[in-house]
């Protein structure tokens, strides 16, 4: 049930037809876990904490720099050098006292991976290196639970939604992360943030894209991007969408099973 605050607070969502009542129920029963607190986490974190998502875990182990604050604006000046987590969690709860904020001070890593992942509805990737992304997609392979994946990259981005461990209506499996990248490249191929550079509001359009996914999955609503890689280019406003499928020639990684 929701209290008074609650119903006029999701009265935008109770009165829209395909989420109503029953779809913010599934909202406040669900636990998501996002990884990382930074460009892409920053509207992440604040658009599931403003519908409403009952739990959402956070799982960051940097702390706010300066030349976070052109893109993570989750955080501001008074959170210089605190936890990313934990100024996460004080700006989530602002934005709706009502969900529940956990805080992971730590790397997404194979010792907590499983557990983790085991522990969540949904999980949501907005890492900044490719260890944790093949890793994240990997556990929830593993795991069983459904992930949003998303990348920046200068003025370009990209993201998609995978439920490799389900077939489709076609009978056919759904495809793995692997699927498009069977290995992560080789270090230094592809420039860190802090060597490239990025815009600042590109992390704010494919976290956006990336919390609207995680909330039709929670929601049941629309077409999840199961099965389709958009990639984004914000310098020329371009969307171009490639669909792909399951390579049964890939392999992927064992990986620690929660305990």
């Amino acid at each position: 049930m929701f209290n008074e605050d609650e119903l006029e607070r999701y009265a935008r969502h109770i009165v829209l037809a395909d989420v109503g009542g029953p779809g913010q129920q599934k909202l406040k029963a669900a636990r998501v876990l996002a990884i990382g607190a930074g460009g892409l986490g920053a509207p992440i974190l604040q658009y599931l904490a403003a519908a409403g998502v009952g739990t959402i875990t956070t799982v960051d182990d940097d702390t706010v720099s300066l030349s976070n604050l052109q893109r993570q604006v989750i955080h501001g000046t008074p959170d210089l050098g605190r936890l990313k987590v934990e100024s996460a969690r004080d700006a989530m709860l602002r934005i709706n006292p009502n969900v529940v904020v956990n805080t992971v001070a730590a790397r997404f890593t194979p010792a907590n991976a499983a557990a983790l992942v085991a522990d969540h509805d949904v999980v949501v990737d907005g890492s900044d290196n490719f260890t944790t992304r093949f890793l994240a997609a990997d556990t929830c392979f593993a795991v069983g639970r459904p992930l949003v994946t998303a990348a920046v990259s200068e003025f370009d981005g990209s993201i998609t939604t995978l439920k490799p461990y389900e077939t489709g209506a076609d009978g056919e499996p759904n495809p793995s992360w692997r699927c498009l990248f069977p290995e992560p490249p080789p270090p230094g191929l592809v420039p860190a943030c802090v060597e490239a550079g990025i815009l600042g509001a590109v992390v704010g359009v494919l976290g956006t894209l990336a919390a609207t996914e995680v909330l039709k999955l929670i929601t049941g609503v629309g077409e999840p991007l199961i099965r389709r890689f958009l990639m984004v280019d914000l310098k020329t406003m371009r969307f171009d969408t490639i669909d792909y499928h399951r390579n049964p020639n890939t392999t992927v990684p064992k990986v620690p099973q929660p305990a």
